[in-house]
């Protein structure tokens, strides 16, 4: 919530158990709202009918590397699980998948620090908001 909050996301949709700890999110659970909801795939189903383009952080054989991708302005970012990724049936209705290129092991960051760095490209394409 604290990196969504500094790169001006407005709401932060998760699936499970999620919950916000005020000391550490600061601000962040002030500022960004936080809506939980049982399973991903209606809710990613319901963005897309309302015109967002949905961009997937996973690592895939058709996605795009971080540095050359450009963000659709109208997006969403979709994050999956620190151990499973996205599932399937998740992947099938994303616009886009990204990934981040590692130069040593293990082959990918962990989800809240490659989540920082797809949220700053963002904000580094769109600084005006």
């Amino acid at each position: 919530m604290r990196t969504a909050g500094c790169c001006g996301v407005s709401e932060v949709i998760a699936t499970g158990n999620a919950k916000v700890n005020p000391k550490i999110a600061r601000d962040g659970a002030e500022e960004v709202k936080l809506t939980v909801k049982r399973t991903l795939v209606p809710v990613l189903k319901k963005l897309k009918a309302d015109g967002y383009k949905l961009v997937g952080l996973e690592q895939t054989t058709n996605s795009s590397g971080l540095g050359d991708y450009q963000f659709p302005h109208k997006c969403v970012l979709v994050i999956g699980s620190e151990r499973e990724g996205l599932g399937q049936d998740s992947l099938d209705l994303l616009d886009a998948v990204v990934e981040i290129p590692v130069w040593g092991l293990p082959f990918s960051y962990n989800v809240a620090t490659a989540t920082s760095m797809c949220l700053y490209q963002y904000c580094v394409q769109y600084p005006a908001g």
